[in-house]
């Protein structure tokens, strides 16, 4: 059964939004990693002051809900604003199910990452749908 998930996005204070959240609800973070973490990419360099902050974040609240959240950056910073800051991340069950998703989804909408294999190991892209809802689509072979 797929899977949906809040994804929060931040400008700069994304650790300490998850401390809180980790002090309210509990658990452990199953991902979290900085941008300075990233292995280099074709054309794209992190900017010294963005190294420190959160690439990835995920903290399990139980077994259905998983709070997910990043810092902006790259230019996403002027398009993100305290009550737009959220995306809708689907896990799909299959590599094809994720297709699916993401083209009906980006059907009408814009696409802005499309479908791609990651180096964290999902097969990934984002989009913002014909309402204007930004969705992040996954699968992972491994999950």
């Amino acid at each position: 059964m797929p899977s949906i998930h809040p994804y929060l996005n931040y400008l700069g204070n994304c650790e300490d939004a998850f401390k809180l959240y980790k002090s309210l609800f509990g658990g452990e973070y199953s991902y979290f990693s900085r941008f300075g973490e990233m292995p280099p990419q074709d054309g794209m360099e992190v900017p010294e002051e963005k190294k420190n902050q959160i690439m990835h974040v995920s903290l399990p609240i139980n077994e259905h809900i998983t709070l997910m959240g990043s810092d902006v950056g790259f230019g996403w910073e002027s398009k993100t604003i305290v009550g737009n800051n959220i995306s809708v991340s689907i896990t799909a069950d299959t590599k094809e199910q994720a297709e699916q998703f993401f083209s009906g989804l980006s059907e009408g909408g814009q696409v802005i990452m499309p479908m791609a294999d990651t180096f964290w190991g999902d097969y990934f892209g984002m989009l913002v749908d014909p309402f204007g809802i930004n969705w992040m689509v996954s699968y992972n072979a491994d999950a």
